[in-house]
């Protein structure tokens, strides 16, 4: 049987927050109907009377659907924040250093496969125009929820980490030197989720490669470079004209320093520029690090990671 995770801890003296239900027009209402329906039929939801009631509203993805999501910002202000840290993507793959096989493996339905503990549930309730429900998995948009799924996968797979399997959220890598190698890893890998119960999306799984994308990143033999359309992206990126605009730029660019020599020099005009404290003047200076982000990026190399079963030279000045 699954373990049953708790939610989070809440602060001393909270108050089950109040809220009215956000109005939807007749599309949205027939998908919400729709949305709760599907929920209840997986057992995944269930009718609450808890104090709490978050309301829902619809975001519209790039393929015009709807997505539901649900407003947790005064639960998670009244939340107290896990100590557990995700893992950090860099250290993670530095872990490839002469792996020559490669697959990946994502989670299906990701926080879902993780039951709430009874106690917990009351927490996680919303509010809709069809009904007042409770999660009894847990559902997106809660502040622990990543942390917590860390957690229970961390656990699950301890004695495998780090050794021939990297774990970020709903994202597995399962890495090896020989192809015999790799599908022993691989099966026990397999093994592990079916005994945990833990369902995988067949469609966004790849196995026995020796090229794959992991994290932003395509990962081969070789090394690791930056994700084509991700380059793409900071190349198209036009000059920004406000605070906002030069933190969203610099949160892409700075997911991939590691690629750029001389990064903290080069990106200083920029970065300063984050603060809301500094005002925002896009000067030549500032220009001209924007730009030479943008040429180090395109022409950012494949990265080799360390080999520790290798011999090795170090040479200082």
């Amino acid at each position: 049987m699954r373990r049953r995770q708790p939610c989070g801890h809440l602060e001393d003296g909270a108050v089950p927050p109040r809220g009215c239900i956000y109005r939807m027009s007749k599309e949205e209402l027939e998908v919400l109907r729709t949305h709760l329906n599907d929920l209840i039929d997986k057992g995944w939801i269930r009718p609450s009377c808890s104090p709490y009631g978050a309301p829902v509203l619809f975001v519209r993805k790039k393929n015009k659907e709807l997505r539901l999501c649900i407003d947790y910002r005064k639960l998670n202000a009244q939340t107290i924040k896990n100590v557990g840290p995700l893992p950090r993507i860099d250290d993670l793959l530095e872990r490839l250093g002469g792996a020559k096989y490669f697959s990946k493996l994502d989670l299906k339905v990701g926080y879902h496969q993780l039951e709430i503990h009874p106690r917990d549930r009351y927490k996680t309730a919303f509010k809709t125009w069809y009904g007042h429900f409770e999660w009894v998995v847990m559902p997106f948009g809660l502040m622990n929820a990543p942390s917590t799924f860390q957690a229970a996968m961390t656990t699950k797979f301890r004695d495998m980490l780090d050794r021939f399997v990297l774990i970020y959220l709903d994202d597995i890598l399962v890495y090896s030197r020989t192809l015999d190698e790799h599908i022993v890893h691989l099966r026990a890998v397999l093994d592990r989720l079916r005994t945990a119960k833990y369902k995988a999306n067949r469609a966004k799984c790849e196995f026995a490669q020796q090229e794959l994308e992991y994290l932003g990143h395509f990962v081969t033999p070789q090394g690791i470079s930056p994700l084509a359309d991700n380059i793409k992206a900071i190349q198209d990126w036009p000059e920004p004209t406000n605070t906002t605009e030069v933190c969203s730029f610099m949160g892409l660019v700075e997911y991939y320093q590691r690629f750029i020599g001389g990064y903290a020099w080069i990106a200083a005009p920029l970065s300063r520029l984050q603060s809301p404290q500094m005002p925002f003047h896009f000067t030549d200076e500032v220009r001209s690090s924007f730009h030479k982000l943008k040429t180090a990026l395109l022409l950012a190399p494949v990265l080799s990671i360390y080999d520790p079963t290798l011999s090795w030279n170090n040479t200082t000045e």
